[in-house]
């Protein structure tokens, strides 16, 4: 039986068993490609330092969200299957956040598939982030960088 397509959980992942799974038994596959996203003890665009993260979501909503954009990467490119697990509850630097992984017959198409539904992700995901740092708790808003980033794909940004 094949994992879903998303999954949206608070526990952590093993990523050589998402892996395997996501490639087990496809005789066609010929590259794995795959985004693992952790959580830094720093703010990249303010520099402050993160004590922790809590990520809340719209259940229901945020994987059909997902699944909706992997249907795109498969229309896209020519890829096998992806698989996305996005954590959500109060998570520590270091923790794994994110798993994007894409399989396809050659490595070209994979890694831009992978690299695609991480810029979406970054933006468009119904995700709702707060950080944690010295100075007390703060939304954390998409950057401009993660907006354009989602354009070079042809894809309006809903955040400007």
């Amino acid at each position: 039986m094949n994992p879903p397509r998303v999954s949206i959980q608070t526990h952590d992942f093993d990523v050589s068993a998402e892996l395997a799974a996501l490639r087990a038994h496809d005789k066609r596959v010929g590259a794995v490609c795959c985004f693992v996203g952790t959580v830094r003890d720093r703010n990249g665009a303010e520099g402050d330092t993160i004590a922790s993260m809590e990520l809340e979501h719209y259940p229901g909503m945020t994987e059909k969200s997902i699944a909706a954009m992997i249907d795109e990467a498969l229309g896209r490119f020519d890829i096998l299957d992806a698989r996305v697990i996005h954590r959500v509850g109060l998570l520590a630097p270091t923790d794994q956040i994110v798993l994007v992984a894409v399989t396809s017959a050659h490595r070209g198409q994979s890694f831009a598939a992978c690299e695609f539904l991480m810029d979406y992700l970054k933006t468009q995901a119904p995700f709702w982030k707060k950080e944690q740092t010295p100075q007390g708790a703060r939304w954390v808003d998409a950057r401009v960088s993660d907006d354009a980033a989602l354009a070079r794909w042809g894809i309006e940004s809903r955040n400007a």
